[in-house]
């Protein structure tokens, strides 16, 4: 399986999972500093790699009235000062062709969109400027429809690629989360993160808003982490009934000391001594 060096961790193989984590967008940089400090800390105390993620502009929010963010500008600029503050290595999603050059000179991992997965162009074009380019899987993809959009990356001249799972469409208003997807992917020889807060989504649930199923997190990441999966992907805030995104399927920042030390007993049962584990 291709690895991919991300710092001084890697990613994919018998690596152990690696963290993707932060607020679903960026509220203020206070708040965003305030997450990416926390996750940096408790990371580290587990031996967990870590990679700090926020939108800066999610265009692709429920309604017109939704908050989006700060845009791209002012956006990039705070996670900027994030990862000079930090070190922590960052992901965003990008949603348009006009803002990859932009993002590719802040952002470690750059993000296609579900809804943008299928856009050949697009996702070429960040395949062939980002260092790394992570892809969520479409709600609409079987898992071997994965395939096509590893050939279109490495096209590109892209090696260093991630692909995300985050559910299936179910029906009106409803995701289900298929395990065997997990495996099936991985067997492209590419890692595979599996976004456990996205899978729990009721996209459009509350009609003007998603709505979610928080209660449901820690079930479907101890199910991806036991088939071995290559990261984690959380929605995390300080107070999620308060979100001003995707609050309803965002974890209490207090609840994942809990979560993780579970799922990094799973990940060592499931791969042993990991290569991240002895650059602790």
């Amino acid at each position: 399986m291709k690895q991919i060096k991300m710092g001084d961790f890697v990613i994919g193989d018998k690596a152990g999972f690696v963290l993707i984590a932060g607020p679903c967008v960026l509220e203020n940089e206070k708040a965003a500093l305030d997450v990416a400090q926390y996750l940096q800390k408790l990371t580290a105390k587990l031996k967990i790699p870590f990679i700090f993620k926020a939108s800066y502009d999610k265009a692709n929010r429920t309604s017109i009235k939704s908050y989006r963010g700060p845009g791209i500008k002012e956006g990039l600029a705070i996670l900027q000062r994030i990862k000079e503050k930090l070190g922590v290595p960052l992901l965003s999603d990008v949603h348009r062709f006009e803002e990859i050059d932009a993002a590719v000179q802040v952002l470690d991992v750059l993000q296609v969109p579900a809804f943008l997965c299928r856009q050949t162009d697009f996702v070429t074009e960040i395949a062939k400027k980002a260092r790394v380019i992570n892809v969520k899987k479409g709600q609409f993809l079987a898992p071997w429809d994965v395939a096509n959009i590893i050939a279109k990356a490495k096209a590109a001249g892209n090696e260093n690629i991630m692909i995300t799972e985050r559910g299936a469409s179910f029906g009106y208003n409803n995701l289900i989360f298929d395990v065997r997807s997990l495996p099936i992917i991985r067997n492209m020889g590419y890692p595979v993160i599996f976004d456990a807060t996205h899978a729990v989504q009721l996209p459009g649930g509350e009609g003007i808003a998603s709505g979610g199923e928080r209660d449901m997190v820690p079930y479907l990441a101890r199910a991806a982490v036991a088939a071995g999966v290559d990261g984690i992907f959380l929605e995390v805030h300080r107070d999620p009934e308060k979100a001003l995104c995707d609050g309803a399927n965002s974890l209490y920042l207090d609840s994942l000391k809990e979560l993780l030390t579970v799922l990094k007993k799973i990940d060592s049962l499931v791969k042993g001594t990991t290569e991240n584990e002895k650059k602790y």
